[in-house]
């Protein structure tokens, strides 16, 4: 298929590795522009680009840190001027700390864990709705939060801010999804469980996942594939009538 200035286009945050480079991947191979956007690994996000063009869509590769207003507008504005307007975000983007109590922990810490997770979440939800949202003379589209298991488990002894992050996601989804709903906006989220990914060394925990198998019912991890799997059945029409659905992808934890 030969990508067109019709193609429905989808910004995916922290589009460089994990999940988010899984649904940038699995949107082009079902014939959806890409805006791969990345923090700090520009490699990365190149060879992402590379391979959405691989599969004959446009790719437009953004750095912006999405707590950064000013980046996520500059963002946005780029993807106007070099796409055109957006159809569905993803809001993948986010940020876990090292395993700590919460006794342990510092304001900083949670500074950044709300800036990224929420305020990142809130400022590229925002940008979106006034591009995809028919008050706004858009055609309609979606939002996909990533949650995270861990705002209904709490993840005490682990980390209760990014669990508390992923909570207020929760919260934003169902009250958004309410505020939209009657201008052609459907915004949902997906909660993954314990999924392969890189993300986990950043807690300190690089084998996590492997090793974590035996408390989860299937017993063995998810994969970032089947993450993105479930967003983009999300962002399409198949899921039409689901608005304000959290959906797990936890393999039954």
């Amino acid at each position: 298929m030969n990508a067109t200035t019709e193609s429905p286009i989808v910004l995916v945050t922290g589009a460089s590795r994990g999940i988010g480079a899984a649904a940038a991947l699995l949107a082009a191979e079902r014939g959806w522009d890409v805006v791969v956007n990345y923090a700090r690994d520009a490699r990365a996000a190149e060879g992402v680009g590379a391979k959405v063009r691989a599969l004959d869509r446009r790719a437009l590769i953004v750095q912006a840190d999405v707590a950064d207003e000013a980046a996520v507008v500059s963002m946005f504005n780029r993807i106007d001027g070099d796409l055109g307007r957006l159809s569905a975000l993803v809001n993948n983007a986010g940020i876990v700390d090292v395993k700590a109590r919460l006794d342990q922990m510092s304001a900083a810490r949670w500074r950044r864990m709300l800036d990224v997770n929420v305020l990142g979440t809130l400022l590229c939800s925002r940008e979106a709705v006034k591009r995809i949202s028919t008050r706004h003379g858009g055609r309609g589209g979606s939002i996909v939060n990533l949650s995270s298991v861990a705002a209904r488990l709490g993840a005490g002894g682990w980390y209760v801010d990014y669990a508390a992050s992923k909570g207020a996601i929760d919260t934003l989804t169902l009250g958004l999804a309410r505020e939209l709903a009657a201008e052609g906006v459907r915004v949902n989220a997906v909660r993954p469980g314990i999924i392969d990914t890189d993300i986990h060394a950043a807690s300190g925990e690089p084998n996590r996942a492997h090793e974590s198998a035996a408390v989860i019912p299937m017993q063995r991890p998810g994969t970032a594939l089947e993450v993105a799997q479930a967003i983009l059945w999300l962002m399409s029409d198949d899921a039409s009538y689901c608005n304000g659905s959290v959906i797990d992808v936890g393999g039954g934890r």
